[in-house]
């Protein structure tokens, strides 16, 4: 088996000049320089694992009005994190929201504390349950649409994320002025 070095004179160089930039503080030298090195090393280097990420991010299509959106969100790190707010240029109003029984009746409320994600865990934003609701939606989500979102957590870092557009007609919930408690 050949080492690295007899393949080439350069790698040991240029691991050095890793070594010493990871080490260092971070920034877009990093990026390019890690680059030549290793595509692998570059993204390490330069790209922390953001503490709170959304999986499968998707927004229920239809007209003016109300809709809602929905995902996982991940926690990467090892303390609780609080979602407290959101934002979205399709809406000028972004609430956050739960779905709870009142009465025997299924109604949408806003969230009090936000969305709570648990260390190392996630929390489900689905229909019939958590969820982001945008009222007074100036436009239509057509299928594929790709709306773009804000998430503030309570140490005020934020989100942000994409959700793409899909027809569901599941679930009880419409979410269209006048149609159940808010």
């Amino acid at each position: 088996m050949h080492s690295l070095r007899s393949r080439s004179p350069l790698l040991p160089a240029a691991a050095l000049a890793v070594a010493v930039l990871v080490s260092g503080c971070g920034g877009q030298s990093t990026t390019a320089s890690t680059a030549s090195a290793s595509p692998a090393a570059a993204t390490a280097a330069a790209t922390p694992s953001p503490a709170l990420t959304i999986t499968d991010p998707w927004i229920k299509t239809g007209g003016k009005g109300m809709t809602a959106a929905f995902g996982t969100l991940v926690n990467n790190t090892d303390a609780e994190l609080t979602v407290v707010s959101g934002a979205s240029p399709l809406s000028p109003t972004v609430e956050l929201h739960e779905v709870v029984d009142s009465g025997g009746k299924m109604v949408m409320r806003p969230k009090k504390g936000g969305f709570v994600v648990p260390a190392r865990g996630s929390h489900q934003l689905a229909p019939g349950g958590d969820h982001i609701m945008l009222m007074g939606v100036t436009g239509k989500v057509e299928p594929g649409a790709e709306v773009p979102f804000t998430l503030t957590l309570a140490d005020g870092s934020t989100l942000q994320f994409t959700a793409i557009g899909k027809d569901f007609a599941g679930g009880k919930e419409n979410y269209q002025p006048g149609e159940g408690k808010h």
